[in-house]
């Protein structure tokens, strides 16, 4: 596997990615309703890194969105395209991401995404770039609320409460277990919050993270240690 560059014309600093992430938000569609629950494809993506050698590996997997089976899976990995800045993560990994997305030949559906839609300190998180980039409908399913308010939702499976940010609603927390800590929410492009949160439960039938992003999650970690196997061994070689 190949390791990806960073690509000509790629924001360089925050000023840069600022004025990238303003002009596509612009394009951002939330007026859709967006496809079913239950129905045709949903894809996983999930990067792991390694900072010290400036690696990120990137991973997409294609569920049927009825079974959860597996359809397809794939790799990529790059260089870290930007630095860290909180509120731009989005642009250390979206190369590499679109690469992963780019060698599936199914159908990729549904873009479910570890982290950030509309609950993004501007309203862009990596599921609304993605989704702009792609043209497909994207939502975020994050582990923590990162800076945003709300109440605790109910302990049954399927209780919801609104994800605030200065009273407005930019997702939700989400209920997938019963007494287990809720998961959060938000709209990247092209669905509704609603119908955002019914895919979360549908892909979330055993455990509280949906199977798409721990399916990627394992799949983005087992690429990165294979490319940094196979960087060690050429090391020893030379």
């Amino acid at each position: 596997m190949g390791i990806i560059g960073v690509p000509a014309g790629w924001p360089a600093d925050e000023a840069g990615a600022l004025e990238v992430q303003r002009a596509l938000r612009g394009r951002l569609v939330l007026a859709e309703e967006g496809p079913p629950p239950g129905e045709g494809h949903v894809t996983g993506l999930d990067v792991a890194y390694d900072d010290e050698r400036d690696l990120v590996a990137a991973a997409a997997v294609v569920l049927d969105a009825r079974t959860l089976a597996v359809v397809e899976e794939a790799t990529a990995v790059g260089r870290v395209s930007f630095p860290y800045v909180p509120g731009l993560l989005a642009f250390r990994e979206i190369p590499t991401v679109l690469a992963a997305l780019d060698a599936l030949t199914a159908d990729p559906g549904l873009l479910v995404c570890d982290g950030y839609g509309l609950a993004h300190p501007r309203r862009f998180g990596l599921a609304a770039h993605l989704g702009v980039l792609t043209g497909r409908p994207a939502i975020g399913v994050a582990k923590n609320p990162f800076a945003f308010t709300y109440d605790q939702p109910g302990p049954d499976r399927g209780d919801s409460a609104p994800l605030l940010a200065d009273g407005e609603e930019v997702g939700r927390a989400l209920r997938t277990r019963r007494g287990v800590k809720p998961v959060f929410v938000s709209v990247g492009h092209r669905i509704s919050l609603g119908n955002a949160c019914a895919h979360t439960l549908a892909l979330a039938p055993r455990y509280r993270i949906p199977e798409t992003t721990r399916l990627a999650d394992a799949l983005c970690r087992r690429a990165l240690a294979e490319a940094l196997a196979v960087g060690d061994e050429r090391a020893r070689a030379e």
